[in-house]
């Protein structure tokens, strides 16, 4: 009788953010640590999780962030794992609807061992990931030497660019 295959297993870096009380949960930084039991829940284990970081609204949005990040570590393909952060998403109250619009929760796939992957539905790494100090910050916590596997940067660097990138438009 042969054993299962033993599969791989993948790192994540994965972004978290929510702008509206739950039901349950109440309010957004209380969203953020259910959702990260949550990924527990689905089988995701979490090597590391940042501090919570309040961040100012992207686009028509007038409530605050609640922001962090965790490096999970998982057998699913990228795919697979949108899957789940989808439904963990829904399982939030989470609705298409206005891009940057106020949400209970948003998960993304920010980084991944892999390098890159892209299809139609996901993009890793993130395309905006760089240039969002609300990702950025959170990550350094976490996996300040990860390397981004299209500039070759590390974490701590795209982010070091970045507070210069925002200096320099004040």
């Amino acid at each position: 009788m042969s054993s299962p295959p033993i599969l791989p297993e993948h790192r994540y870096l994965l972004a978290l953010g929510s702008n509206r009380p739950h039901g349950r949960y109440g309010r957004p930084a209380s969203v953020i640590a259910a959702a990260m039991e949550r990924l527990r829940a689905c089988g995701l284990t979490i090597e590391a999780t940042s501090p919570l970081l309040a961040s100012p609204p992207i686009g028509p949005s007038k409530r605050r962030y609640a922001n962090a990040a965790v490096l999970i570590q998982t057998a699913l393909e990228p795919s697979a794992l949108l899957a789940v952060l989808k439904d963990i998403e829904r399982g939030f109250g989470r609705r298409g609807g206005q891009r940057w619009g106020a949400r209970v929760l948003d998960l993304d796939i920010i980084l991944w061992s892999g390098g890159l992957w892209h299809s139609p539905a996901l993009a890793i790494p993130h395309p905006q990931w760089r240039m969002r100090r609300f990702v950025t910050e959170p990550l350094i916590a976490i996996a300040p030497d990860w390397r981004d596997p299209v500039t070759g940067l590390r974490v701590r660097h795209s982010a070091a660019r970045l507070g210069k990138s925002i200096a320099k438009q004040r």
